[in-house]
């Protein structure tokens, strides 16, 4: 169990909240970490193999992208360990009881994230009616089906390629994680003229020099299928993803998917995150003295929150693709050109950023624990 002392600074954790049922095998964890801003919001994480420290680390990254988006919320993130593809039944179940037991908790707002989506938000709203991200037929943005985050990623890569030293016409991507940001980032990168020459699920890799057709493995995707299934390309390992040569790598799956164990194999220009922590510190550093380019998670990805954000305030879906590129577009802007002035890792800027907009709200309040 991760030991909360060890780990806590003057931003949080705020809370650490273990749940467990085991009549019904519900075993999950919410961790609250700073409340400055206002109530927390962050994703419900449902895997196998979810952890307090991948949620405390998620918790924080939702801190700093939070802060730095000017959000009127502080960070949280919440995990619950089981197959997310159960029969829907079971999982209806583990969810609403996960949202009872947690009713009372009102500095969290839940939102969807790997292995939930909208239906499982109205789940959690019917119980207790604090949630984001819900379906649009009881008044919520589906960020996930409107492809928010992927929104963001595409202008988050368009500010930064220039600096990377490519035209954004005829470059080469790759996204691991083919899923909802994985798959909208492409498409909206696409729009844009650059190519898909790789994508990865958890079956594998599908790699095409000459270019996949984005719609096609969309659809594959959206009707349970892998991108193993594409007809056509070359179909490879899972791991292989990471060594294709591209000019834009999206990681938009698990956690601490380069470390510094594997991230020479990398051969691109530019990674943008559009998963949260999917590298270590370590790892970044290695790319940016190698010459790469890397947009931290909390910069390039924000666009989901931001619109679960807007959401929870009553705004209206027309604005959210307006809102989201101008504050991530500023952002990136800003990150890059404090990069170039003062020669700092692009993540320590960015944390930068995100701590003066911390500081003066904590500076306002008694204290933030509700």
């Amino acid at each position: 169990m991760l030991d909360v002392f060890s780990i806590a600074d003057e931003l949080g954790p705020a809370k650490i909240i273990h749940i467990h049922e085991p009549t019904i095998g519900l075993k999950a964890v919410l961790v609250v970490d700073n409340v400055s801003t206002g109530p927390a919001i962050g994703g419900l994480r449902m895997a196998p193999d979810v952890s307090t420290e991948e949620c405390f680390r998620l918790a924080r990254a939702m801190t700093l992208k939070n802060a730095v988006a000017g959000l009127a919320h502080g960070g949280g993130k919440s995990v619950l360990f089981g197959d997310p593809k159960m029969p829907v039944e079971k999982k209806e179940r583990l969810i609403r009881a996960m949202a009872c037991a947690l009713r009372n908790c009102h500095d969290y707002i839940f939102g969807p994230d790997m292995g939930t989506d909208e239906t499982c938000m109205a789940w959690v709203k019917d119980e207790i009616d604090r949630a984001v991200g819900l379906p649009e037929a009881i008044g919520g943005i589906p960020l996930d089906k409107i492809g928010a985050t992927g929104w963001g990623v595409r202008h988050a890569v368009e500010v930064a390629a220039p600096v990377a030293g490519f035209p954004l016409a005829g470059a080469r991507i790759v996204v691991q994680g083919f899923g909802a940001v994985g798959q909208h980032a492409a498409r909206f990168l696409g729009e844009q003229g650059t190519i898909l020459v790789g994508a990865a699920d958890s079956k594998g890799t599908l790699y095409d020099p000459e270019g996949i057709d984005v719609g096609k493995l969309m659809e594959l995707k959206n009707a349970g299928k892998s991108v193993l299934d594409y007809a056509g390309g070359q179909k490879l390992d899972r791991d292989a993803v990471i060594g294709l040569e591209c000019e834009v790598w999206i990681p938009a799956a698990r956690p601490d998917v380069i470390t510094e164990a594997n991230v020479d194999r990398l051969r691109t220009r530019l990674v943008a995150q559009g998963a949260n922590i999917p590298m270590t510190p370590a790892a970044e550093k290695t790319l940016h003295e190698r010459g790469v380019l890397c947009l931290p998670d909390f910069i390039a990805n924000a666009g989901g929150v931001i619109c679960g954000a807007m959401e929870y305030h009553g705004g209206w879906k027309g604005l959210v693709f307006d809102v989201v590129e101008d504050k991530i577009r500023a952002n990136t802007e800003e990150m890059l050109r404090r990069v170039k002035r003062e020669d700092r890792l692009p993540r320590d800027i960015a944390i930068d950023m995100a701590l003066a907009a911390l500081r003066k709200a904590m500076a306002t309040r008694r204290w933030t624990i509700y």
